[in-house]
């Protein structure tokens, strides 16, 4: 770490074992050829945190217990990157991983969530003010219940825009949040037979901040209260992955408020670090660099 951290992350911080196919997604009783595969930092806040080092921002993360197998592959990742690793806690268990296969458009997720989740224990930081108050910007995922309300106060105390991402209209954190980017999972998961457009509207008035709704590779809308809802199409590449676009396209809002973007701005450049994501693999090798990210906004 050579400088002061500009960005705090608190939430999910995993190794991620990814497995790139040759042929095809999984079919039922039939052979599947690997073509690629790897174990690197994953997690919402994981791969934010990558994808924010490599376009020059300077972060630390919080959040996930880290475990005996995750512990030093992470360690040795960020070794030479501005992430800092400090206030991460450390366990004897193996830690949290998931594992994801990936044939192009389509990916399938696994892991132990729902069991850990269950489990009643707190496998997770608990976020504190001074590690929050000395940063410009911050992303909170909205994993963790208690401790994720609390990373959201603490911002609004100081004075700390933050990003969330898949937050309902009526949750404390989307009303709290200065941009929360909604994915097409989230729309389906929350408001099943809602259009995008009356989505929108409906969160758009429960904020001051802005409310993105993502939907793959079709159009994005956003707006903010009293505003009329604006489109964006997503820049037009070949996909090798789509693993980690979402977190990059967080990653690329936080860069927006770190530079004072206007939305249109700040929308159009976090879809062209999705874009620059999407078009390889694995992410956390090949994430987007700033100079890619303005050449494809030219």
């Amino acid at each position: 770490m050579n400088k002061p951290a500009e960005v705090y992350l608190f939430g999910q911080i995993l190794g991620t074992h990814s497995f790139l196919l040759k042929d095809g997604f999984l079919q039922p009783d039939e052979y599947s050829e690997i073509k690629e595969q790897y174990f690197l930092p994953g997690g919402e806040t994981g791969t934010a945190a990558t994808v924010l080092d490599s376009l020059g921002v300077s972060v630390k993360m919080d959040g996930t217990w880290i475990g005996t197998e995750v512990a030093p592959m992470l360690k040795d990742f960020y070794k030479n990157k501005n992430v800092d690793l400090l206030l991460l806690h450390y366990t004897e268990e193996p830690g949290v991983m998931d594992y994801v296969v990936i044939a192009g458009l389509v990916r399938s997720p696994m892991g132990r969530f729902q069991t850990l989740f269950s489990s009643g224990k707190r496998w997770w930081n608990v976020p504190q003010e001074e590690d929050i108050a000395d940063c410009k910007v911050a992303v909170i995922d909205p994993f963790f219940g208690e401790e994720t309300l609390r990373a959201a106060e603490l911002c609004q105390k100081n004075k700390i825009p933050f990003v969330t991402i898949d937050s309902p209209h009526d949750s404390p954190l989307h009303k709290m949040a200065t941009v929360n980017v909604v994915s097409k999972e989230c729309t389906g998961q929350y408001y099943k037979g809602m259009k995008a457009e009356e989505i929108l509207r409906l969160m758009q008035n429960e904020t001051g901040g802005l409310t993105i709704i993502t939907q793959g590779g079709g159009e994005m809308l956003y707006a903010r209260k009293g505003s009329e809802i604006k489109r964006m199409k997503p820049f037009s590449v070949q996909v090798k992955s789509t693993l980690g676009a979402g977190d990059t396209f967080k990653a690329g809002c936080v860069y927006g408020l770190l530079h004072n973007m206007s939305d249109d701005e700040l929308v159009r450049f976090a879809s062209a670090c999705s874009a620059i994501a999407i078009s390889r693999f694995p992410l956390p090798l090949n994430p987007p660099k700033l100079e890619e990210v303005q050449s494809l906004l030219k």
